[in-house]
């Protein structure tokens, strides 16, 4: 019997002894013809825990429906998913990047256990698209990744993030009780992810750069007929996948992440594409660094007019044609390698032969001459406040450059109350600290004081600094993931109130102005808190890498 196309599931199914797995099967819907059948799992982060995923069962369905008509055998199991936006400023968040790892180990767990011969994951917010993406790398069967779709926007192209800073409107009297109602109840009318280029649209179009999904699924409406075609088109894309044994560690090369870093860098996303883009690249055994998004990030502009540092929504990009056109143009400009192969059986140049340009009346996407920067927001800045390293979210519409005094809080919790209570001022250069990979633990995301400081209009006066993260709907002068972090004894824990700090995104550094024998008396006098995290929160603290190594837990 020829098994190259069941090399996971004969060891399953097939022969004498394997007659009670069978039995196993047959009880949840196998006839005898599937046992000769490629077998498909379908991880799915269906859950009504958030608008984000709330969909994904209708596409697991649809995606399975496609894998079995092209002679596969679909089966469909979850994952967990958890809500960056429903849990943001609270003690919660601290299980946001985890729940990566989760995703990453339970789809792996699955697959492994199972013996599926491909694999097929839908995603559809923050951490759980890259958890996917760790687990296709990790297992290196043919897979293919399908992004749940972004959501519709709200009532006056509102959006989660008009929520986040209205609450900082509030607190400075600019909108009423009511007017802050009116925003909660409407911004957000149904399925898809926060619809912006915030992280979740961010991840899915450097999915797509990465060669992993087809071509222009990453601009699809949540609920749209397109979404659900584009689920059935995925299903049958395995059995190709299979039968020619493309697996993702062949897609994956240094060259298909160079590629991803370029879109992401065009379309101004998220800075949490460098932490999931290291992260995905470790399991794929590629060797990325932060020091790659400098070098490629000196020579690819800003394009999109997108927010939450520009004025358009992810829907308003998809009705002009969505990514492809842009990927086009980059290659025509010699920034993408078209050489890569993708999920398709063909490489990126062919996907993209015959897409249409943008129509030239459309605003959103700049032309090459006239760049909304001409090189990378997302800078890794390096000093004496960040000898591993740090990214920033600088698009130059904040300036690129920021001389402050330090005003540094030990939790995300007070930090907040001094914001809220009109304590942080202009010039002030904002630090919350203790909330990195180990110290938080988790790397929470400080989209609730960015929004706040947004909200009271200080976004362009105020520098903000952490060993965490930072959401894709944050924008102003922002600069996280500063490694090493303060839990660790890096130098962020030896700030102290008024020291002056100078941010240079031209220069690339981030410096605290303190003499190295103050800091060396500083150092020998540091205690460091104590973590008293247990569970799951315990187990990642004693485990996770740092930022710059994508805060990975194998």
């Amino acid at each position: 019997m020829n098994n190259k196309r069941r090399k996971y599931s004969s060891e399953i199914v097939d022969g004498v002894e394997q007659a009670p797995s069978r039995a196993m099967l047959r009880a949840v819907g196998f006839k005898e013809e599937d046992f000769q059948k490629p077998q498909i799992g379908i991880a799915s982060t269906w859950s009504m825990v958030s608008p984000c995923n709330m969909h994904i069962n209708q596409l697991a369905d649809a995606a399975a429906e496609g894998a079995d008509i092209s002679g596969c055998k679909s089966i469909i199991f979850n994952t967990i998913s958890v809500s960056d936006g429903i849990s943001m400023g609270t003690k919660g968040m601290r299980y946001s990047l985890v729940s990566r790892e989760v995703i990453a180990d339970s789809i792996e767990t699955v697959v492994a256990a199972q013996g599926f011969d491909g694999l097929l994951a839908i995603g559809g917010c923050d951490k759980n698209m890259p958890g996917c993406l760790m687990a296709i790398a990790r297992l290196d069967r043919p897979s293919i990744f399908v992004y749940g779709g972004s959501i519709q926007p709200g009532k006056d192209r509102t959006d989660v993030i008009s929520v986040f800073e209205a609450v900082g409107a509030h607190s400075e009297g600019k909108i009423s009780d009511l007017e802050l109602f009116e925003i909660e109840s409407k911004a957000i009318p149904g399925p898809g992810a926060c619809g912006g280029m915030y992280t979740a649209n961010t991840m899915a179009c450097a999915i797509e750069g990465l060669g992993l999904s087809l071509p222009n699924s990453s601009a699809k409406e949540a609920v749209s007929k397109s979404k659900r075609e584009d689920c059935i088109a995925a299903g049958k894309t395995l059995i190709h996948l299979i039968n020619k044994d493309l697996t993702p560690r062949k897609i994956l090369t240094k060259e298909s992440f160079e590629n991803a870093i370029t879109v992401v860098i065009a379309l101004g996303g998220s800075t949490n594409a460098v932490l999931h883009l290291i992260a995905i690249a470790h399991e794929a055994k590629v060797n990325l660094s932060l020091d790659d998004f400098t070098r490629i990030g000196n020579k690819v502009p800003v394009l999109a007019d997108v927010k939450p540092s520009g004025n358009y929504l992810m829907s308003e990009l998809i009705e002009i044609g969505g990514i492809t056109p842009l990927m086009k143009t980059l290659l025509k400009e010699g920034l993408l390698h078209g050489e890569v192969t993708t999920v398709t059986g063909k490489t990126l140049a062919e996907n993209l032969e015959e897409v249409n340009e943008y129509d030239e009346d459309q605003a959103i996407i700049r032309e090459f001459s006239n760049p909304i920067k001409k090189d990378s927001h997302l800078r890794i800045l390096y000093g004496n406040l960040a000898p591993e390293g740090a990214v920033a979210k600088i698009t130059g519409k904040e300036g690129t450059s920021f001389q402050g005094t330090a005003r540094p809080f030990d939790s995300e919790e007070d930090a907040m109350k001094a914001i809220m209570g009109g304590a942080i001022q202009e010039g002030d250069v904002l630090i919350i600290r203790y909330e990195g990979p180990k110290g938080g633990p988790g790397m929470r995301e400080m989209l609730s004081p960015t929004s706040a400081i947004t909200g009271k209009g200080l976004g362009d006066k105020v520098a903000f600094l952490t060993d965490g993260r930072f959401s894709g709907g944050s924008h102003g002068f922002v600069v996280g993931h500063i490694s090493p972090e303060a839990y660790l004894g890096g130098p962020l824990a030896l700030v102290e109130e008024g020291d002056k700090i100078s941010i240079d995104a031209n220069l690339n550094e981030i410096n605290l102005d303190v003499d190295t024998k103050t800091l060396k008396i500083r150092k020998k006098n540091w205690i460091c808190p104590k973590n008293k995290n247990e569970g799951v929160l315990g187990k990642y603290a004693k485990m996770v890498s740092s930022a710059s190594k994508g805060a990975v837990t194998g």
